[in-house]
């Protein structure tokens, strides 16, 4: 994963730990105060939002204890991989999009990330400015030209 990948993890943690943990620990004190637990659906729906607090905790420690951090900046080359941001234009309707080739954990096409074993990734790796590329996405096949690679 990318250094930008991995400080994004760790912030998700920190906030989960920080501020997600103790407002719901706070509402189930206030629910447990209403008295029979059994039909309290606030203290029910407070613990089950706990649940899915430690386990998003748990997962994302056990991503961050696995992953293997790569400097983008150090990378270099004209060829795409991992971590390229890739500028390319669509041969069918000339439009223009430049994507970081990034790791599944962190792949946001809205960001411009996309993941590396995503298919257009997939095609773009390996190729160099002025490839032209086809890609199999799910709308259907897509062909596109590398403008530029570059590691930012």
């Amino acid at each position: 994963m990318t250094a930008g990948g991995y400080d994004r993890l760790e912030e998700e943690i920190k906030h989960l730990k920080s501020v997600e943990r103790p407002a719901v620990i706070k509402q189930i004190a206030e629910a447990r105060e209403h008295g029979d637990l059994s039909e309290n659906a606030e203290y029910h729906a407070a613990k089950e939002r706990q649940g899915f607090i430690e386990g998003r905790v748990m997962e994302l420690e056990d991503k961050i204890s696995r992953a293997e951090v790569i400097d983008v900046s150090k990378l270099t080359g004209s060829t795409v991989k991992f971590g390229a941001t890739v500028t390319v234009v669509d041969e069918d309707t000339d439009e223009e999009n430049s994507y970081q080739i990034v790791g599944d954990f962190e792949a946001d096409v809205k960001e411009g990330r996309i993941s590396i074993s995503s298919p257009i990734a997939r095609g773009l790796i390996g190729k160099s400015v002025g490839d032209s590329v086809e890609v199999a996405t799910p709308g259907g096949g897509r062909s596109y030209e590398i403008l530029k690679v570059e590691f930012v």
